[in-house]
């Protein structure tokens, strides 16, 4: 299509900053567009993007902290560097729109496009708008939001910008199929699959180890631990199948699940709606995190599609007394699809070719 725009993408830090894009930015290139992305240093993130054959260019970048540390100074110095640095790249590539996943390293490439009067759209996955976002929506045209109870954690002024369209999330995952899953697997019966993210989450590893006896007895438990031993647990029960890392077939897996037990950062949990999966959340919570993922875990507890738990023996109660409930799952099932059902890729593609036609 000669009259498809090109488009730059920013973003990054976590896959939940990054696979979102991901899915809008492979829908545009299906109809024609020329998509890139700019964003940080971290091999994580070129791996991410250039595995979906989008073109990547990394520029410096420093952390945004809403506390005194003596690495503000110098991070403010990268911030810079990276407004520079993604500028040029913005001159010589000429998008006609940036789209903002959010992530620290998006804030230079906003700032950016917005002194070359190149549109800004910046979407917020989560409950509650992170600082990128609400520093990204001063040079924005459209903030775009998951959940229709965000526009009120926005300024008055801001509001008009607003659009509410749901997290994207990328196709494979609502077309992925159970027996696939299944067969990978070598699984029959009802799967708890246990997520904690790309790294694992080691408050749900421990409370899955020290329960294992007790999980195993309902379900054949799969579990993404992150970066631990997985060959000194992997013979602990024929129904415990341990992976450091589940890659493509994740989407696969995750149909075939009956429960999905794990923390609640938005890309997992938007994954899980999409293909109405009832789940069982841990939130990380405390003083390291700005309580995201609690205000994430109680919306979809408030919908009906989660229950939220927070300490090891609740976790592993609810987790039984689902797998002898199959009405409440259904009924988790039918909640967490309702709210997958708001597909954002869709609806962002069209304000995206709605904006450049």
């Amino acid at each position: 299509m000669s009259d498809c725009p090109k488009i730059a993408f920013a973003g990054g830090g976590t896959g939940g900053h990054i696979y979102p894009g991901v899915a809008v930015a492979a829908r545009l290139k299906e109809k024609g567009c020329s998509v890139f992305w700019i964003g940080s240093k971290r091999e994580m993130d070129r791996r991410i993007v250039e595995g979906a054959d989008v073109q990547f260019f990394a520029i410096p970048s420093g952390k945004l902290r809403r506390y005194f540390s003596l690495q503000n100074f110098t991070d403010v110095f990268r911030i810079i560097v990276g407004f520079f640095a993604a500028r040029k790249i913005l001159k010589k590539e000429k998008p006609t729109l940036l789209f903002s996943k959010g992530g620290f390293v998006s804030v230079p490439p906003a700032i950016a496009a917005f002194s070359l009067k190149i549109p800004v759209f910046t979407h917020e996955s989560d409950f509650s708008p992170g600082l990128a976002t609400k520093i990204n929506s001063f040079f924005s045209e459209k903030i775009l939001v998951s959940y229709g109870e965000t526009v009120s954690k926005f300024k008055l002024r801001m509001r008009k910008k607003i659009v509410i369209t749901g997290n994207p999330v990328r196709q494979i995952f609502r077309s992925a199929d159970a027996e696939s899953g299944r067969r990978f697997l070598g699984v029959e019966g009802s799967i708890l699959l246990v997520l904690g993210g790309s790294q694992g989450a080691r408050e749900i590893n421990n409370i899955v180890m020290d329960n294992l006896d007790a999980l195993t007895r309902f379900y054949t438990v799969i579990h993404q631990t992150g970066a631990v031993n997985v060959e000194e647990t992997r013979n602990l029960s024929p129904r415990y199948k341990p992976f450091q890392y589940i890659g493509e077939e994740m989407p696969h897996i995750l149909a075939a699940a009956t429960l999905v037990l794990g923390r609640s950062g938005a890309g997992t949990i938007w994954e899980c709606a999409a293909m109405g999966k009832p789940m069982l959340l841990v939130p990380l919570r405390g003083s390291g995190t700005r309580g995201d993922q609690v205000e994430n875990a109680r919306f979809f507890e408030r919908a009906g599609a989660a229950m939220v738990q927070t300490d090891a023996k609740s976790v592993i109660q609810t987790a039984v007394s689902l797998a002898e409930d199959e009405s409440k799952l259904r009924a988790m099932s039918d909640a967490a699809a309702k709210i997958g059902a708001l597909d954002g890729t869709e609806e962002i593609v069209r304000m995206i070719l709605f904006k450049n036609h």
